[in-house]
């Protein structure tokens, strides 16, 4: 599921449940939709209980494609799940946001 709370310029974007090759194809026109509105865009990626790398792939698109309308994307608080694949994936510098680790 995704929700989207515009916040001035930008929209704050929450996701929740899956991120698979499973939910991929639904997931794609929900994510990428705020792009056309908001300039900068969070995704709080808090509630993503599974990722593989369809997930990780369409959140690589999303930061492409807001670099190339002129826009950001950020991503905050990432799951242990989004960590993990983040991680395994050694994509962590791509995204280039702060990764936290809860103690």
């Amino acid at each position: 599921m995704v929700n989207v709370e515009r916040k001035g310029d930008g929209c704050a974007v929450r996701i929740e449940g899956e991120m698979t090759i499973y939910t991929a194809a639904d997931l794609k026109p929900a994510l990428l939709a705020p792009l056309a509105d908001c300039r900068e865009l969070e995704l709080d990626l808090a509630q993503v209980a599974e990722i593989d790398t369809a997930g990780l792939q369409l959140l690589a698109l999303a930061k492409l494609e807001a670099a190339r309308a002129g826009g950001d994307l950020r991503l905050i608080n990432h799951s242990d799940a989004v960590r993990d694949v983040l991680d395994l994936c050694g994509m962590v510098g791509f995204f280039g946001d702060p990764v936290v680790i809860p103690s």
